[in-house]
């Protein structure tokens, strides 16, 4: 590929006050803005901001929303919606300094109000897109919470610390819903201090996040099975989520307990299973691997008192430690294969999901890295504010882009349903539009021969209405 003509005859004139570089904000808008979704109205009813900052507190939530939709990870990067002719598309397209003082002026009990406004948003995108799909009776619908430190930079980012990824940040922590034929959607967060411990909120936090689950569409018959990583292994997060009607998939930490049962487990327990390098023998139907599951019955938290201890099922996968001798002495080489083991705490029961189920269940809790990576190269690649209530709001507003931008991609249909958000960016949004007017009615002329034309043209039916044909 080169250029058709000399550089040196092609000019560039910032002249047209029609075009616009986000032509896909506006099915993507009209969806967040569609009367079964609401998110102005949403806002306006639910926030309390301070009238001086607070103003049309709906309008410049949807502005904030539009901002990051587009690819904005700052409050300055909010200039976006102000250029060629989105003015003529959109209506109250506030100022990077007035979103950035609305933020300013908000309180922990404003973010609060703010995550009442996001779960009922979640949840009137799923009624109007197949954010979740379909979940019959007793199938389960798998929700993840994992938390990740957002990198800061300077001094002056009130609760910023060092916590345990060694890194001086804010700490965020989520949960996701995921169906087997859906990506994940964000249904609660919450933004805590940098030296924070990962299970710090979570109690309160799983209780959100099933309660918006249940009002889902498409997954209000399937039973909740939550996932997590060690660091979460406690009574709060297991006792609220099993309360609350859940089953729980929890790594276990290796303590003496958990060691003592491990070896409990009978030598002929163990089951062989599809892991790295495993082969598959179809003559005996058995995987021939390296790796292997086996479990035993275990009640959780017996130190505490009967109310508090949850029976359950230790599931355990094993495989042979490949530095064996890492830490012995030369010549004390063991007789035995040595097995790393990995177990984690369940309460699903045995005839629901059996073990090699159980195990290849719960190693798909990863799938909320690719969440956390998705944000963080979208709307967190910053915190825009030395402002701890004003960076916890932007975490909730980031949420709510990220979801939108899902439930845009879901209504395209094909690979993009399942697609990270910087490529429904690429793809669907930052699309180049030139404005035209006739007839009191506006029309987006989009470049020919787009290669997403077709799911763009599905969006803007759902969202619009079917687009014009295209004059001969």
């Amino acid at each position: 590929m080169q250029l058709s003509h000399s550089p040196r005859v092609v000019r560039a004139v910032f002249d047209d006050p029609n075009l616009v570089s986000s032509g896909g904000l506006v099915p993507v808008m009209a969806l967040a803005l569609a009367e079964s979704v609401g998110l102005r109205e949403l806002a306006d009813v639910r926030l309390s901001v301070p009238t001086d900052k607070g103003a049309n507190a709906g309008l410049k939530v949807c502005s904030l929303v539009a901002g990051m939709v587009a690819g904005a990870d700052s409050i300055d990067d909010m200039a976006l919606l102000r250029h060629g002719g989105m003015r003529r598309v959109f209506d109250h397209v506030y100022a990077p300094s007035t979103l950035g003082a609305f933020l300013r002026a908000f309180t922990f009990g404003h973010v609060r109000q703010l995550d009442a406004v996001a779960s009922r948003f979640v949840a009137a995108l799923a009624g109007r897109a197949p954010l979740v799909g379909e979940a019959g009776d007793g199938e389960f619908v798998l929700v993840d919470v994992d938390d990740t430190v957002i990198e800061v930079h300077g001094y002056a980012k009130q609760g910023a610390g060092f916590g345990y990824s060694g890194v001086r940040g804010l700490n965020a922590l989520l949960a996701t819903v995921t169906t087997p034929h859906t990506a994940p959607v964000i249904v609660a967060q919450r933004l805590r201090k940098g030296s924070v411990g990962s299970p710090r909120g979570a109690k309160r936090l799983i209780t959100d996040a099933l309660k918006t689950v249940r009002g889902l569409a498409g997954v209000s018959n399937g039973r909740p099975l939550v996932r997590a990583d060690s660091a979460f292994y406690g009574r709060g997060l297991v006792l609220a989520a099993v309360r609350a009607g859940a089953d729980v998939s929890v790594t276990a930490r290796l303590d003496k307990r958990v060691k003592a049962a491990i070896a409990g487990i009978a030598d002929d327990a163990w089951t062989p299973i599809e892991y790295k390098d495993a082969i598959y023998d179809e003559q005996t139907g058995r995987w021939i691997s390296r790796a292997e599951v086996a479990e035993i019955p275990f009640t959780a938290f017996t130190s505490r008192s009967k109310a508090e201890q949850v029976p359950g099922r230790l599931v355990v996968r094993r495989i042979p430690d490949l530095n064996p001798g890492k830490n012995q002495a030369p010549g004390q080489e063991t007789l035995f294969d040595m097995w790393r083991f990995h177990a984690f705490f369940t309460t699903v029961n045995v005839e629901v999901m059996d073990t090699v189920t159980a195990d290849k269940t719960h190693r798909g809790h990863a799938i909320i890295e690719q969440v956390n990576a998705d944000l963080k190269n979208s709307a967190l690649a910053h915190l825009p504010s030395g402002v701890f209530a004003a960076n916890a709001a932007w975490l909730v507003l980031a949420v709510m882009a990220f979801n939108l931008t899902r439930a845009a991609a879901t209504l395209t249909g094909g690979n993009l349903a399942k697609a990270v958000t910087a490529t429904v960016r690429r793809k669907l949004v930052n699309i180049a539009a030139r404005i035209a007017s006739s007839a009191r009615r506006i029309t987006l002329h989009l470049p020919s021969n787009w290669p997403w034309q077709t799911p763009w043209t599905r969006l803007f039916a759902h969202a619009c209405g079917p687009p014009a044909t295209a004059m001969p």
